[in-house]
C-alpha cells in the first residue's frame, strides 16, 4: 500500500536533509579551496606586478573571489551532495527499507528537496547582496591591472540616446542628474525613419524637462544648406540619466538594480535582450539546486538490482554537468539574440526537469 503522506516520517527527513546538507556544504568548501588555490597561482603574479601590492592585496582578492566560486559551483555542489548521500543510503538498504515501507520514490526525495528549496533561496540572496558587489569591485580592479581603483565620478563618452524618432549623440558627459554637462552633441532629426537634419552643437546643459544646446547649427538634408540656429532646445523628456549610463555589466548589478537599469536603456531605445535573459537567470540559476536531487536520484531509484552502483551515481553526474552545459549554451543564444530572453534562462531548467521526472517515472515508478 502507498503511503498518501508528502513526506517520510519527521524522524526520516530531519536525517536525510542533514546528511544531504552536510555533504553538499562539505563538497562547496572543498571546490572552492581547490578552485581558489588555482585561481590564485595564476592570478598572483598579475597582482604583485603592479607596485606596492602584497599580502594584503591577494587577501582582498580571495575576499572578492571566493563569493563567485561559491555561487557558480553551489548548484554542482548541490548535485554531488545528492549523489553522495543517496548512495549511501542505497549502500546501507535504506531505501530498500523505505520503499518497503511503501514510500514513492517522490516521498524519499521529498526532504532532499525541501532542503534544496532552502539552499536556492540562500543561493539567491547571497548572489544578490554579496555575489553582485564583490564581481562588481573586482571587474573595476581588474580594469586598472589591480591598482587604485579611481572614482567614478560619472564621466561618460560617446553615448546614444532615441528621442522618439530622433537619435542624439554626445561626445563627452560630465556630472550626473541635473547637473550633468554635455559637450560635442550631435541630433540626427528624423520623420518616419527618414533622415531631414543635422543639429550639431558644442555645449548643452540641462533646461526644465529638456536639453538647451547652443552654439548651434543645422544642416538640412534635402537643400545641403547650414543654417545657424544660436541656442536651442531639443530631447523634451529625456532624462539626465539616459546620458550618464554606462555600460551595464549584468553580473555586478542585483535583481532589482538590473531591472532598474534595462528599463532605463530601454527609455533610452538601446538594447536590452542580453541583459533581459541574464536577470531571468538571476533567478533560474539558484533556483536549479532544486533540480539537482531530481537528476541524481538516478544513484538511488536506477537499476536497483543490477549492483552498478557507480555507473549509477556516474549518470547522475553526467546529467547534472548537461544541465550546465545546456544551460550555459542558452545564455549564449540569448545574449546573441537567438533565443527569446525568458526562454535562455528558463528552457534548460524545464527541459531537465521533464528529462529528471522521466528518468524517475521510468526506472522506478
Amino acid at each position: 500500500m502507498i503511503s498518501l503522506q508528502l513526506f517520510p516520517s519527521r524522524t526520516v527527513s530531519l536525517y536525510m536533509g542533514r546528511m544531504f546538507l552536510v555533504r553538499t556544504f562539505a563538497m562547496l568548501a572543498a571546490l572552492v579551496i581547490v578552485l581558489q588555490a588555482l585561481d590564485l597561482l595564476s592570478e598572483s603574479g598579475n597582482i604583485l606586478a603592479h607596485p606596492g601590492n602584497g599580502q594584503a592585496e591577494i587577501l582582498h582578492y580571495i575576499s572578492l573571489r571566493t563569493p563567485e566560486l561559491i555561487a557558480r559551483f553551489l548548484p554542482f555542489s548541490v548535485l554531488l551532495g545528492t549523489i553522495l548521500t543517496l548512495t549511501t543510503m542505497n549502500q546501507n538498504s535504506e531505501i530498500v527499507a523505505l520503499k518497503a515501507s511503501g514510500l514513492s520514490a517522490h516521498q524519499v526525495l521529498a526532504p532532499l528537496i525541501l532542503a534544496s528549496m532552502g539552499v536556492a533561496v540562500l543561493s539567491f540572496a547571497f548572489n544578490d547582496r554579496v555575489v553582485a558587489r564583490a564581481t562588481s569591485t573586482l571587474s573595476h580592479w581588474k580594469d586598472v591591472d589591480y591598482a587604485s581603483i579611481p572614482i567614478d565620478r560619472g564621466d561618460r563618452t560617446n553615448v546614444w540616446v532615441r528621442d522618439g524618432d530622433d537619435l542624439i549623440e554626445v561626445g563627452q558627459i560630465k556630472g550626473r542628474g541635473n547637473a550633468a554637462k554635455l559637450a560635442d552633441i550631435t541630433l540626427y532629426d528624423r520623420t518616419g525613419g527618414n533622415l531631414v537634419g543635422i543639429v550639431h552643437a558644442a555645449r548643452g546643459q540641462r533646461e526644465g524637462d529638456a536639453w538647451r544646446i547652443g552654439p548651434a547649427t543645422r544642416f538640412d538634408v534635402k537643400s545641403g544648406k547650414i543654417s545657424p540656429l544660436g541656442a536651442t532646445l531639443v530631447g523634451k523628456g529625456v532624462r539626465p540619466d539616459q546620458f550618464t549610463l554606462a555600460t551595464v555589466d549584468p553580473d555586478g548589478l542585483s535583481f532589482g538594480a538590473l531591472r532598474s537599469a534595462i528599463a532605463d536603456l530601454a527609455d533610452a531605445g538601446r538594447p536590452t535582450k542580453a541583459l533581459e535573459g541574464s536577470m531571468w537567470h538571476k533567478l533560474s540559476a539558484p533556483l536549479s539546486s532544486v533540480l539537482m536531487p531530481l537528476l541524481g536520484a538516478v544513484a538511488a531509484f536506477g537499476l536497483a538490482r543490477s549492483g552498478k552502483l557507480f555507473i549509477r551515481a556516474v549518470l547522475g553526474m553526467a546529467l547534472g554537468f548537461t544541465y550546465f552545459v545546456a544551460d550555459n549554451f542558452a545564455l549564449a543564444m540569448g545574449n546573441l539574440g537567438a533565443y527569446p530572453p525568458f526562454l535562455a534562462a528558463w528552457a534548460p531548467f524545464l527541459l531537465f526537469f521533464m528529462i529528471g521526472e522521466a528518468v524517475l517515472v521510468r526506472t522506478e515508478e
